[in-house]
């Protein structure tokens, strides 16, 4: 009678709680014994016990009153390990049991390893990461969380994974004890698929959920993987209302993520979502001195002559692992051939180099250009708006990205909200009409030019 009440009650939870809940947290349940008003629960480990005490606890007993059976409270426990006496088959190979146990508290976290070189010391701030810096160090203080998640995103070689690298460093020297956990969104699929084919996906929920923060690196990785993406959910959601921390990157904010679900934008959107901009001159220069440094305690006899560094910083634009590589390449070549680093032996040695990096306007370099100088928002710039005071600026983005980039009309209206590649070439006439009776207007353009191609 018992079991079939209990069997109502399943039903009734799979419409309230969802499928997907159901699957993860109910289901599993056996219900063991009812005696003097309380009714327990089998769960097979800790970590589930945890989560429906605190979640479900609550409905069960509610739904088991309904249905007739008298419960004043409702418990779950994780029944003793049985000793079971080992076959006698042939003598085969030990292979370690692969289940939810391996991922209790003691065990080992499944990230990726930490670069001993990515560490706060080693990160250079200028004008474009200091935002970054500033937040980074703040959840790497530890302490109550402040803004969960911290989402940080740029291009190629900003330095996303080094300031994630940096707080993981950090947050283990301040708090040994802490459980963090770095990894690639690569590496989340990967584990979750493996735990599904091997039927461990309580482990893998109780692993991923018991850490104190989780850092996912590269998470547009998972756009379009609708499994992934539904784990990746409620893992993020359960370790939020845990109050754990959450650090994610990717290389574009959370609302231009392609095939990303619309309640994960959102969730990402919810806390601090910081801009690694672009490296200007300052700081591109600023990481080259940094790095010589380091290279005159391995080449102590190597000469570098002024300019050098300066040269670099101005021609070498595309990231920082280009700058950083160029550099150890012409340190190696100069002592090799034992000659002092002039700027003629950087043009040589680097010559593919600088060739692959002449500059190279973007859309969304000119985009954000010629916001900050007309002082209107990015958003509006591709956005519907209409009025003269965002139209005339945006026609003037898109002439300019016409003329300074190779890009087709139909990338460059994809790049300006998805316009129709006749509203961009409208907007190029206009500017082209404008600009030879227009005198302000021609003065903008020279000096936008002359900002993009600097």
């Amino acid at each position: 009678m018992i079991e079939e009440s209990w069997g109502q009650v399943r039903n009734e939870l799979l419409k309230s709680v969802g499928k997907n809940n159901f699957a993860s947290w109910i289901e599993p349940l056996k219900l063991d014994t009812l005696e003097n008003g309380i009714a327990r629960f089998e769960v097979p480990t800790k970590f589930m016990r945890d989560w429906v005490s605190r979640n479900f606890a609550e409905q069960i007993r509610q739904h088991l009153t309904r249905v007739g059976v008298e419960v004043e409270r409702v418990e779950f426990h994780v029944p003793p390990q049985r000793d079971v006496p080992p076959a006698k088959t042939e003598a085969q190979p030990k292979r370690v049991p692969r289940s939810a146990s391996r991922a209790s508290e003691d065990a080992e976290l499944p990230g990726a390893p930490l670069d001993a070189r990515f560490t706060f010391d080693s990160f250079v701030v200028g004008k474009p990461n200091e935002l970054a810096h500033a937040a980074a160090r703040r959840v790497a203080e530890g302490g109550p969380v402040t803004f969960n998640p911290l989402f940080l995103y740029g291009g190629v070689g900003l330095g996303k994974t080094h300031l994630m690298h940096a707080v993981a460093h950090e947050l283990q020297t301040r708090q040994p004890d802490l459980r963090v956990l770095y990894l690639s969104a690569e590496q989340f699929m990967y584990r979750f698929v493996q735990a599904l084919r091997e039927k461990e996906i309580m482990g893998f929920k109780e692993m991923f959920r018991s850490v104190d923060v989780l850092m996912v690196d590269d998470v547009q990785f998972i756009a379009g993987k609708e499994s992934t993406q539904e784990e990746f959910f409620h893992t993020f959601n359960a370790l939020v209302d845990q109050n754990k921390q959450i650090i994610i990157s990717a290389d574009r904010a959370p609302g231009e993520i392609k095939d990303l679900e619309e309640r994960i934008k959102s969730r990402l959107q919810c806390g601090l979502v910081v801009d690694l901009h672009p490296t200007d001159y300052e700081l591109r220069l600023g990481i080259l001195q940094q790095k010589a440094e380091q290279y005159r305690g391995q080449y102590p006899a190597l000469k570098l002559a002024n300019g050098v560094l300066e040269f670099l910083a101005h021609r070498i634009t595309t990231n920082v692992r280009v700058l950083e590589g160029a550099l150890t390449r012409l340190f190696a070549f100069a002592s090799l051939v034992g000659r002092e680093i002039t700027l003629d032996l950087a043009q040589d040695c680097l010559a593919d180099i600088l060739r692959a990096s002449d500059r190279k306007v973007t859309i969304e370099e000119i985009q954000r250009k010629v916001a900050e100088h007309y002082n209107i928002r990015l958003s509006d710039m591709i956005g519907p708006k209409r009025v003269r005071t965002i139209a005339r600026p945006r026609q003037v983005a898109m002439y300019l990205a016409k003329t300074l980039t190779t890009r087709s009309l139909p990338e460059i209206g994809r790049r300006f909200g998805g316009r129709d590649h006749t509203t961009i070439m409208h907007g190029i006439r206009k500017v082209e009409e404008l600009k030879t009776t227009d005198s302000q207007l021609s003065e903008d353009l020279n000096m936008l030019r002359r900002l993009l191609e600097g």
